[in-house]
């Protein structure tokens, strides 16, 4: 699995010296594989090979440890293929990762919450490099589109804290998940709520209705956007391989405030990308360009 180590770049709206140390973060993008045990293999050497290159939290994908499922309706009660969080594999593999190499994890599940409605959640988890369970959001935005037909997986995560905030450290980390990163509201509300990184795990790939449009470009401009509009940093970690009708285009990203691609993947390989975020330069950015302060809430009735 090759090792891109990101570019650093100055922050150039800095007026004031820094006051903030910088960190840095380790993404693993990876193909699922039908070995389970083979998949974590993969996957611990991927989080490993971040943490010897200095990361202190590492990214994962959606669905970090299964076949994504949504290409096709489903047969039966789906949420019969979830898992429990507190004692299913991804949370324990998360936790073994991350007491291992001393990072804090990041991973994906599908959340075994049965309402009657025969769906479970897509949830994102973040681990301390103790392995304890920092905190968890549940996807928001769900997709109803051919070929990522979640809705019939997946209901939508709570309204009620739909977007918290965890704190590793003095940092502010958000956890949308892949469909919540089309949404400007979705980094908007993280930024507002003081994250300083958002992360977007993510398995995005082909169109089968539209087998000739790429919409890699498309994706990762509108992602880059919201860094610059909101004073962020996005990490997002994609899949990338055959699965099912979807070929997942891989090219995961780290983007800074300034829009600046800081580490990018390939397509169609496995990869691990550290990147340096200077976390002052979302300070430096919003000071010449207020976004936030010069909002005008008033005036937004009608989007709700």
């Amino acid at each position: 699995m090759e090792l891109i180590r990101g570019a650093g770049y100055s922050s150039p709206a800095r007026v004031g010296a820094p006051v903030r140390a910088s960190l840095t973060v380790g993404l693993v993008q990876h193909r699922w594989r039908e070995d389970a045990a083979e998949l974590r293999e993969v996957l611990f050497a991927g989080i490993g090979a971040a943490a010897g290159a200095g990361a202190s939290v590492v990214f994962l994908p959606e669905l970090t440890l299964s076949r994504y499922p949504a290409f096709a309706l489903p047969a039966g009660k789906p949420v019969e293929q979830a898992e429990d969080l507190a004692d299913g594999p991804t949370l324990a593999f998360a936790a073994a990762a991350a007491r291992e190499f001393g990072v804090a994890v990041h991973a994906s599940l599908y959340e075994r919450v049965d309402l009657g409605d025969g769906l479970g959640y897509n949830t994102a988890i973040l681990m301390d490099k103790s392995g304890n369970l920092v905190g968890k959001t549940r996807k928001t935005h769900i997709p109803v589109t051919e070929g990522y037909v979640e809705d019939h997986y997946f209901r939508p995560g709570p309204a009620d804290d739909a977007y918290p905030v965890h704190r590793f450290g003095d940092v502010g980390i958000g956890l949308p998940t892949c469909w919540d990163e089309w949404f400007p509201e979705v980094a908007r509300c993280y930024a507002l709520a003081g994250a300083d990184v958002l992360a977007y795990p993510t398995a995005i790939g082909s169109e089968p209705d539209h087998p000739d449009f790429d919409t890699q470009p498309l994706w990762q401009q509108v992602i880059v956007g919201h860094a610059i509009a909101n004073g962020l940093f996005i990490v997002v970690p994609n899949r990338t391989g055959d699965e099912g009708r979807i070929s997942f285009y891989g090219s995961s990203f780290i983007v800074d405030p300034y829009g600046r691609i800081l580490a990018r993947a390939p397509r169609d390989e496995e990869a691990v990308l550290v990147a340096d975020l200077d976390l002052n330069q979302g300070r430096d950015w919003l000071e010449l360009f207020p976004f936030l302060r010069t909002r005008r809430p008033d005036t937004y009735g009608g989007l709700t």
